[in-house]
């Protein structure tokens, strides 16, 4: 059964369920309402920007520092392969929103009429802290967190199903793992072109090594 008669099907299966039991939760917490929607929406972003200059702030001191300093690149950047990864994916299932083939969805985010799977938020925050995580474990755990807050988040405020979440939390992850592997070794090069430059604070923390 392909995911959009699955969406369009009853709401006997595991997906609506839970979504309905999480969407569930805005009848007894209206209070929570506005810092859901802002947070699952944009908040998070900020969280993880700071955690990425956090991240970068203590990678400038490292012995590894060029090896950090390139992986806290690619972070962002994962984030940006992840979503046009998922351009062409999203439009080759075109999943519906869930509140238009279900109906008793307190929906708090209006105006979401693109396709559901997968979902953007999940994979580009998922990516973000993936790549974090790589190079700073300690904020790395609070930046994958703070994805699956977002992705939490998603599903409270009504426009996902959580098997949408789920495949963002895998793309974004999938994308950051390989391109770790690959881009980084890329950038590693860059980075020691500009430690010797005027733009070393950037990379690296203390006086230039005496050649």
């Amino acid at each position: 059964m392909s995911l959009q008669v699955l969406a369009e099907s009853t709401d006997d299966n595991l997906d609506i369920e839970v979504l309905r039991d999480v969407n569930g939760l805005t009848e007894h917490t209206s209070w929570a309402h506005g810092f859901m929607e802002f947070m699952g929406e944009y908040g998070m972003f900020a969280v993880l920007a700071a955690l990425g200059l956090f991240a970068w702030w203590r990678a400038r001191g490292r012995a590894d520092h060029t090896v950090a300093v390139a992986g806290l690149i690619w972070a962002p950047l994962a984030a940006l392969v992840a979503e046009l990864a998922n351009a062409p994916l999203r439009t080759w299932v075109d999943r519906p929103r869930p509140f238009l083939s279900h109906d008793g969805l307190h929906v708090l985010i209006e105006g979401k009429t693109d396709p559901s799977f997968a979902s953007d938020h999940a994979l580009t925050t998922m990516a973000l802290a993936v790549g974090i995580l790589l190079v700073d474990r300690r904020l790395g755990v609070f930046a994958v967190l703070a994805s699956v807050f977002t992705g939490f988040s998603r599903l409270y405020v009504g426009v996902h199903y959580p098997t949408d979440v789920l495949a963002g939390f895998a793309l974004g992850t999938f994308v950051a793992l390989l391109g770790s592997m690959i881009v980084v070794r890329a950038l590693v090069p860059v980075v020691r072109m500009v430690e010797q430059g005027p733009l070393r604070p950037l990379v690296a923390t203390g006086p230039r090594p005496v050649a």
